[in-house]
């Protein structure tokens, strides 16, 4: 599996930007697909996530009510619609699969996820 990260850039505070994965080499649909992030010096940290009928959605607490993701299966990609954003939100986002089934448990942790994507810069001026 191949994980394609893009939409990234250099946005103001307050403003909005898409990320895109699309994933390549094998058919996602029934597997979770979540994003994470991490800033320099810092480890890894869960973003969103979202099953594979697009029903469940799951949030940090820092995102929630600012980023949404979605799901095209037809199209192996994942989306991640950020608004509002903040110079806190400034990292590298990544992609990811699992691979196999995970609860909801696990879709917090990085180490559930077997194929990542290269990342995206995300970064938010004050």
């Amino acid at each position: 599996v191949q994980l394609q990260a893009s939409g990234g850039g250099l946005v103001q505070a307050g403003g909005s930007l898409r990320l895109s994965c699309a994933a390549s080499g094998r058919t996602l649909g029934s597997y979770v697909m979540g994003w994470f992030r991490q800033a320099p010096g810092k480890e890894r940290e869960f973003v969103a996530a979202i099953n594979w009928s697009g029903s469940g959605t799951y949030y940090a607490d820092s995102v929630k009510g600012r980023f949404t993701i979605s799901r095209h299966n037809a199209k192996d990609t994942v989306y991640l619609q950020m608004n509002s954003l903040k110079p806190e939100d400034t990292a590298t986002y990544y992609c990811a699969v699992p691979g196999r089934p995970i609860t909801t448990t696990q879709v917090l942790s990085p180490g559930e996820y077997d194929y990542w994507g290269q990342g995206t810069q995300v970064t938010v001026s004050s």
